[in-house]
């Protein structure tokens, strides 16, 4: 198995089906927002807050250049805007996460941690805002992705089976 690279909307569960792909089936995982977090020593709302997003980008590609080198037979979790990054194909195989915005917003305001899963997301300050990104967003994940898999109204453990039933 190469890499399977788990891209979408933020908050549509990339993270959590990775989790769920390590628990169930012992494949390892590894998260882009966390490799970044680690880098830099602090959160990504402080790296947006402080340096902007145009460097939050040239950290992803940095992540992106590493994975290529680095990384085998990985699930990969990734940000909400990894897919722009130029070598994504050349890293793995890609398969989007896929959800209405509405769903998404509405599975990240059910969530017992809802204040923290909002806090984490700094482009999701705005729900407008975030919307608007999210319908720039949704048809250049189409074009970059192998495959799509539709979460909506899922559970993390029927994703990964879904996933793994892929490849």
């Amino acid at each position: 198995m190469s890499n399977i690279i788990l891209i979408g909307f933020m908050g549509v569960g990339k993270g959590t089906v990775a989790r769920a792909l390590f628990r169930e089936h012992k494949l390892m995982t590894i998260d882009t927002d966390d490799l970044i977090e680690s880098m830099e020593n602090r959160k990504i709302k402080e790296i947006f807050a402080k340096d902007g997003e145009e460097y939050f980008r040239e950290l992803e590609k940095n992540v992106a250049k590493w994975l290529q080198k680095s990384v085998k037979n990985t699930i990969i979790s990734t940000g909400g805007g990894f897919y722009k990054v130029k070598n994504l194909n050349k890293i793995g195989s890609v398969v989007l996460l896929d959800s209405p915005f509405e769903d998404i917003h509405q599975r990240i305001l059910n969530h017992p941690e809802a204040e923290k899963k909002l806090a984490k997301r700094p482009l999701f300050s705005s729900p407008k805002k975030a919307k608007e990104l999210y319908d720039k967003r949704v048809a250049e994940y189409k074009k970059v992705a192998d495959f799509v898999v539709d979460v909506t109204n899922k559970d993390e453990k029927d994703v990964a089976r879904e996933i793994l039933d892929l490849f």
